[in-house]
């Protein structure tokens, strides 16, 4: 068990490091646009406010087409190489921004770098569900929500130092730095092994069986027994569901148990938008102005905010998600955020940042507010942040996981899109009454998950057939199954 963990876990590790991408090139904005150089770099102060959020929607935009770009690429040319194109892709936006000379060259950066984010942002987890062991598959895919985090803890100390660094270098920096974590994993990936249900789909049987006795460290002869076992049983179900394959986006709700597949998979990644954890990432800094801090004040805080997230996310990946399961801490996690924000909003409404043209000089509220933001970091961080991710890409089959995974992630990115166009605009106009939304999502999200959500853990991805009731007849691929006759029409639960 200890080699299993150690090669899955460090493989897990390096391809999360474009969650980190991920986490970096989203945070960073938070913090960037913010600085004077580049409002004057940008120009048209009077709308500012709405080119910031340009600046952010572009870049969220650019991920849904990356996401819709996964769906082919993961099946055409599997995981491993999804994530060199993302690195590739990444590294072109990323150095178009950092050298932009001007505002429109800075938004197809945004785009472009977005498009890669997009794709690795549904591939990674999609790589790392499918080399990990049920056992510990929660804790391998959470890494991705893992490294997302970090990635935001140095966006957030980066954005705070080079906002002291004159001109337009603090922000060039700020961005460049986003080419080094796309150089070291475009180079890195290339020794870390293919997807053994990709190889399977490929007919590639003898390389997706040494991948298998690798990711198990089989040595031994009991652990080459439990590696036999499980390419076995992923061999005869990837087989039979390869001889049904159409490819068609239209599988995802051809039957019953696929409609509940895809229901789960996209509420999950559009529940996880619903908290309004994104709003506070790339809006924190406007946030924590609402509450009657100046800017300094404002990036400081949210440098100290980004760290809590990823500390709470570890101990949860670590010691809980494999055990506790993933309905309860949905459930959790949206009755919880309920909560934080009514109270956020009842902090932002009774005492506002400005009284009479004068700022808002209580402390204690200014504490209080700070403290429900915080707390809605660790609540996500319990629940959504780490469990999305890890539903989502479980939840298929290997015969539509691949564009399951696109669909959901492209969901999570429309909504992405629709909370950085408006939030920056809303928290300026409406205030408090915006976080009202919140309050009312988050009570729906804890209904649903409560009344319509499975339990998946400790279940392989062959066996998600019985959790949501599919048949699949092994009879297709009985060549393949062993020594023993299946009758034809006989049918077999996964």
């Amino acid at each position: 068990m200890a080699n299993i963990r150690f090669f899955n876990i460090f493989t897990a590790i390096f391809c999360a490091i474009g969650s980190f991408l991920f986490g970096y090139d989203s945070g960073i904005i938070a913090s960037v646009i913010t600085f004077q150089a580049l409002k004057d770099f940008v120009g048209h102060p009077s709308r500012y406010a709405s080119l910031s959020g340009a600046i952010v929607s572009t870049f969220t935009g650019g991920c849904f087409f990356g996401a819709v770009l996964g769906g082919w690429s993961n099946d055409r040319i599997g995981r491993k190489r999804s994530i060199q194109l993302g690195c590739v892709i990444a590294l072109w936006g990323c150095a178009m921004q950092a050298g932009a000379n001007n505002f429109a060259c800075m938004l197809i950066g945004r785009i472009i770098a977005g498009v890669a984010i997009g794709l690795l942002s549904m591939t990674v987890p999609l790589y790392n569900t499918e080399i990990a062991p049920p056992k510990i598959r929660g804790f391998v895919v959470g890494l991705a929500q893992q490294m997302i985090g970090i990635g935001f803890i140095v966006a957030n100390w980066v954005g705070y130092g080079c906002q002291y660094i004159d001109g337009n270098s603090g922000w060039r920096l700020a961005l460049g730095l986003q080419l080094v974590p796309a150089t070291l994993l475009l180079v890195g990936i290339q020794f870390l092994p293919f997807s053994p249900r990709w190889l399977l789909e490929q007919n590639r049987d003898e390389e997706a069986r040494a991948v298998v006795y690798r990711l198990h460290g089989a040595t031994s002869d009991e652990s080459k027994q439990e590696a036999e076992r499980e390419f076995s049983d992923m061999r005869d179900v990837i087989k039979a569901e390869q001889s049904e394959r159409s490819r068609s986006i239209s599988d995802l709700w051809a039957t019953m148990p696929m409609i509940k597949r895809t229901l789960v998979a996209v509420g999950v990644q559009v529940m996880g938008q619903f908290t309004g954890i994104n709003v506070i990432n790339y809006f924190g800094p406007s946030m924590y102005k609402a509450l009657g801090l100046d800017d300094g004040q404002s990036l400081l805080v949210q440098g100290i905010y980004g760290a809590v997230g990823p500390i709470t996310n570890f101990f949860f990946i670590t010691l809980v998600l494999d055990f506790i399961g993933r309905k309860k801490p949905l459930m959790f996690g949206a009755g919880a955020i309920t909560i934080l924000y009514s109270i956020l909003t009842a902090i932002v409404a009774s005492y506002p940042p400005e009284v009479n043209g004068l700022p808002n000089t209580h402390k204690d509220a200014q504490r209080a507010g700070i403290a429900m933001i915080f707390m809605t970091s660790i609540v996500f961080s319990l629940s959504f942040g780490p469990v999305s991710w890890v539903l989502a890409s479980e939840v298929f089959p290997t015969k539509t996981r691949s564009i399951g995974t696109s669909v959901a992630t492209c969901a999570n990115w429309l909504f992405n899109i629709l909370f950085s166009q408006v939030s920056n605009l809303a928290i300026e106009n409406v205030s408090w009454k915006y976080y009202i939304l919140f309050i009312c999502l988050n009570a729906i999200d804890f209904i649903v998950v409560f009344l319509f959500f499975p339990e998946t853990k400790g279940k392989t991805l062959e066996e998600m057939a019985e959790v949501f009731g599919d048949e699949v007849d092994l009879s297709a691929v009985k060549e393949h199954a062993g020594s023993e006759m299946i009758d034809e029409g006989k049918g077999s639960r996964a």
